[in-house]
């Protein structure tokens, strides 16, 4: 018996809701899943466009860094490309990367990691780490904590990888101590998750918050992520009394670290980060990096094996007058953050302005100004974040722009 002809499908080739794959309709409808219709593309991508529209932008939007890459990081990934060094590391990372991130660790928060893969790891930047410790910590039905405002990562870990997203709002100062974060904690949580310095506010949590942070983790049995990205970009003002970043991990081991070279050598696009903590959960982080990082990049891991040596003083000097600028420049207009590091302020829009972040930052591009409405960071759009991650000349420019627009 001949086979009945294929039907055609209809012809519905001016309908942007279908594709057509070899004449055949495809509704993506059908086929997308709800955990991608629950994320949202990144509200910074905006500003992107915004800037691209502009013949001179002054861009106070981006947290790249304006400086390049120190010349022996630079040197050190040619020679592993040169020397062959291309193909796959250990899951874990490579062995002279790792002894080398154990060294710093027991010189900067007195850790002693051991000479196994089982309590470091190395990763695709801290983005991957984060997705890993997710992957390895939650699940549907347990919530996780994070601050709001928010790096733009953070609310996508939950239809990412599983938990709720329970906000703590730490509007008015920016800090997420344990006074606001235990009215929170339930019997679902499964996580705490910390940002010091934090993006976008540049707020730095003192050791005596911190310490108090531990000791509520470690009483209610959650697992304290600490995000440090920006841990060399603590300004004078933000350090600890060990002269350093406060971090969780001086007070415990009974937490996840996790760190980065990116936004500390001007390196954002080799996609480099390390997570170190219990081996428990660094064993179940590297399983899932198995299925699907496989491992960081293999030259990224060469050329920043001697990135703890570099002298970055200078730079961080740098962006802390910066910081200072932009201090100076609003607060008599408005309230801004108490950026004690990173890249970032976040500034409120004057209330009498009766603007909201996003229609304050459609203005500033008016005036060839890009900024970030808080809405993208946050649950309010009452802000915009400032970068001053540019050009001492383009930061002054634009932020006298932004006053000029406030008062």
């Amino acid at each position: 018996m001949p086979k009945a002809p294929r039907a055609k499908p209809p012809q519905k080739q001016n309908d942007p809701d279908l594709a057509f794959v070899g004449g055949v309709v495809i509704d993506p409808e059908k086929l997308i899943s709800e955990r991608a219709r629950c994320v949202d593309v990144s509200g910074i991508r905006r500003a992107f466009q915004l800037g691209a529209s502009l013949e001179n932008p002054i861009d106070l939007s981006i947290g790249q860094p304006d400086f390049g890459v120190p010349e022996p990081l630079v040197r050190a990934a040619v020679d592993a490309i040169e020397q062959g060094r291309n193909g796959y590391t250990l899951t874990g990372g490579a062995e002279d990367l790792r002894a080398s991130v154990a060294a710093h660790l027991r010189r900067n928060v007195d850790w002693t990691i051991g000479g196994g893969q089982s309590d470091l790891l190395i990763t695709s930047g801290t983005s991957g780490a984060l997705l890993l410790a997710f992957m390895a910590l939650c699940e549907q039905g347990c919530e996780a904590i994070v601050p709001d405002p928010y790096f733009v990562v953070y609310p996508a870990l939950g239809p990412m990888t599983g938990p709720k997203i329970v906000l703590c709002d730490t509007y008015g100062d920016f800090r997420m101590t344990a006074e606001r974060v235990e009215p929170l904690i339930t019997e679902r949580t499964r996580v705490v998750l910390l940002n010091t310095p934090a993006n976008p506010t540049g707020v730095v949590l003192s050791d005596s918050e911190i310490s108090d942070l531990v000791d509520l983790c470690a009483d209610r049995g959650v697992m304290l992520v600490s995000d440090e990205i920006y841990d060399l970009f603590t300004f004078s003002d933000g350090c600890g009394a060990a002269g350093r970043c406060p971090s969780p991990a001086r007070f415990t081991k009974d937490m996840l670290l996790i760190r980065g070279f990116g936004k500390t050598y001007g390196c954002t696009g080799w996609r480099l980060g390390y997570a170190a903590g219990p081996p428990w959960l660094i064993e179940q982080m590297a399983k899932f990096q198995q299925y699907s990082f496989v491992c960081a990049p293999s030259m990224s891991q060469a050329g920043v094996v001697g990135a703890f040596d570099v002298d970055m003083s200078d730079i961080v000097e740098r962006f802390e007058r910066r910081r200072n600028l932009v201090r100076e420049t609003f607060e008599d207009v408005t309230n801004i953050s108490d950026s004690r590091g990173a890249f970032y302020a976040l500034v409120e829009v004057p209330p009498s302005l009766g603007m909201s972040g996003t229609e304050f930052c459609d203005l500033a591009v008016k005036h060839d100004v890009v900024i970030i409405p808080g809405g993208v960071f946050s649950e309010r759009d009452t802000h915009v974040r400032i970068s001053f991650a540019c050009e001492d000349e383009q930061l002054a420019k634009g932020l006298r722009v932004l006053r000029g627009l406030m008062e």
